[in-house]
């Protein structure tokens, strides 16, 4: 049991994350894409009609039989959902309402939230900002799987049944990677979660309740969309450690594939974010990139070089506090 070939340990290096570098020197030569900064007014539409989507399916699904309400967990809901964690994604860089609206940002996540089922969009927001800022970072980017799953997870069939898992890892890792105290917002967020969970139920039942979070599981896991979780920083070719994908699952994803981009300009909607890669298109396209989410799943399994080990990590110095 344990590795029986491929990595034995993850990609360490001692220079810093490239995105800060870039980002300086594009701005220097485009200023213009200071102007893609700022909130996308279109965003809460786009959320709100998806939200409200999901909550109409409740009501249809109720008289469903099971087999029913997981085929079309997967096939439907699932994918709005998966859809709705990267809307959270965005809005967690403020780009629904502007940094001056952040508290409206914050609760406008919870109402993305709740087609999900279980309280996400708070404590997401609160790690991945230390995603961004410490990337690769050992012991503070939870993004990166711990030594056990390098370790355990390295034959075909294991990494099967860590993409299957892959939501309950993003869910307990940082519980134990790097456990930060409990805040009000995750409170609230988990109040008014449970809250419309009870609403939904008393209405219809506990099938939608299946349906909605059943979805948000099967469609986070071992599912085509889920393959952005590997294509954004797994190494797939030595010292690159994030790739974008140009194909059009971004269409039903907020963009997420433009993810080099992405990093490079947090605060730039995802609606925008393929105006940076044509204003500074040589910046961007002879770098590695991703042609399929798919393909991106395949050769993760299949491929001995790849599997949760085939990340890079630097160690951050952080001033202490006091």
């Amino acid at each position: 049991m344990g590795k029986t070939g491929g990595r034995g340990d993850f990609e360490w290096v001692y220079n810093e994350q490239p995105h800060t570098s870039r980002r300086t020197e594009i701005l220097a030569k485009y200023p213009e894409i200071k102007s893609l900064m700022g909130p996308d007014p279109r965003l809460k539409w786009v959320v709100s009609a998806m939200v409200l989507t999901q909550l109409l399916a409740c009501y249809l699904v109720h008289d469903l039989s099971w087999k029913w309400i997981f085929f079309w967990a997967y096939a439907f809901g699932g994918c709005i959902n998966h859809s709705l964690t990267l809307a959270i994604h965005d809005i967690s860089h403020n780009v629904a309402f502007g940094n001056k609206l952040a508290k409206w940002n914050r609760w406008f996540a919870m109402w993305a939230n709740l087609p999900i089922g279980l309280p996400y969009s708070a404590s997401f927001k609160k790690y991945h900002i230390d995603h961004h800022r410490y990337l690769g970072g050992d012991k503070l980017d939870v993004d990166i799987p711990t030594d056990i799953e390098g370790w355990f997870f390295c034959t075909p069939a294991r990494k099967v049944l860590w993409l299957f898992l892959q939501p309950f890892f993003y869910a307990f890792r940082p519980l134990i990677v790097n456990p930060k105290p409990v805040g009000q917002l995750e409170i609230l967020n988990a109040a008014v979660q449970l809250a419309v969970d009870l609403i939904i139920y008393n209405l219809w039942g506990l099938k939608p309740i299946v349906y909605l979070i059943a979805g948000s599981v099967l469609c986070l896991g071992l599912h085509p969309i889920s393959g952005h979780f590997i294509a954004e920083h797994y190494m797939f070719l030595k010292g690159h450690e994030t790739y974008s994908y140009y194909g059009p699952l971004n269409w039903i994803t907020f963009n997420v594939g433009y993810h080099m981009e992405h990093h490079d300009f947090p605060s730039i909607p995802g609606s925008k974010l393929p105006q940076v890669k044509q204003i500074a298109a040589e910046y961007y396209d002879f770098l590695p990139q991703h042609t399929s989410w798919i393909r991106v799943l395949w050769d993760f399994v299949f491929d001995d070089s790849i599997g949760p080990y085939a990340r890079i990590k630097r160690e951050y110095k952080l001033k202490k506090q006091g």
